[in-house]
């Protein structure tokens, strides 16, 4: 039976970001969905999907997902047959980027979410299309479901975040890594680069898409997924 998924989407988004990929890639296996929305660390948030996922599963992330997926796959390795790391940064936060977090949690306390989130996720990250104004509204609508604790806890977790490409280069297993070439936000280059580190990946870039890949493109991420879940595994 093939190995069960978990993919954990990104910073304030919930199953809809992942809704095309949950449901043709369930149609093969169990396929489960694990917002990271407990913890104000990548640390915490990473035990805290540990603790509810399966003994042995193949795991996926975007975004915060993707850093607390390697976290997961520094804590227990043994547990993660294959890892696919979508629109992501293994370094540190910026101290720059950092710093300009703080207006932002300052505006979702007093109650902004909702303009907060048009800074954290500007339209030009997405690329132009006609559905990016339905995904901007999309991305707006998770935000305010999960609400603003959430928004302070992802924020906090992704200024705490640590240099994870040590991870990458100590992960033997099949990886992936997607990214959008028009993403502003996470460059084409840097995810490259980050594939090399890795000694059993290979980077996909996908064309007209931005920042958020699994909701671009879905029909397209959804493809390149099943195509990495259905390679076999190396002999254990």
């Amino acid at each position: 039976m093939p190995e069960p998924l978990v993919l954990i989407p990104g910073m304030m988004c919930d199953a809809r970001a992942v809704w095309h990929q949950t449901i043709a890639l369930s149609a093969e296996r169990a396929v489960t969905v694990a917002p990271p929305v407990a913890g104000t660390t990548v640390e915490e948030m990473a035990v805290a999907t540990l603790d509810q996922s399966p003994a042995r599963f193949a795991l996926a992330g975007q975004g915060l997902g993707a850093n607390v997926a390697l976290e997961m796959l520094r804590r227990a390795p043994e547990r993660i047959s294959r890892i696919a790391l979508i629109a992501f940064s293994a370094q540190a936060d910026p101290s720059a980027q950092s710093v300009a977090r703080e207006p932002r949690i300052v505006g979702a306390q007093a109650g902004r979410l909702a303009e907060v989130m048009r800074e954290e996720v500007p339209e030009a990250w997405l690329a132009d299309g006609d559905a990016r104004p339905e995904i901007l509204g999309m991305l707006r609508d998770m935000a305010l479901t999960l609400g603003e604790g959430v928004f302070v806890r992802q924020s906090r977790a992704l200024q705490r975040r640590g240099d994870q490409q040590a991870v990458l280069r100590r992960a033997t297993l099949p990886a992936l890594v997607i990214c959008g070439a028009d993403d502003p936000a996470t460059l084409p280059r840097r995810h490259h680069f980050m594939a090399e580190l890795m000694p059993q990946a290979r980077c996909v870039e996908i064309v007209l898409c931005g920042h958020l890949p699994t909701m671009e493109q879905p029909e397209i991420v959804t493809g390149v997924l099943e195509d990495w879940l259905r390679a076999p595994l190396p002999a254990r």
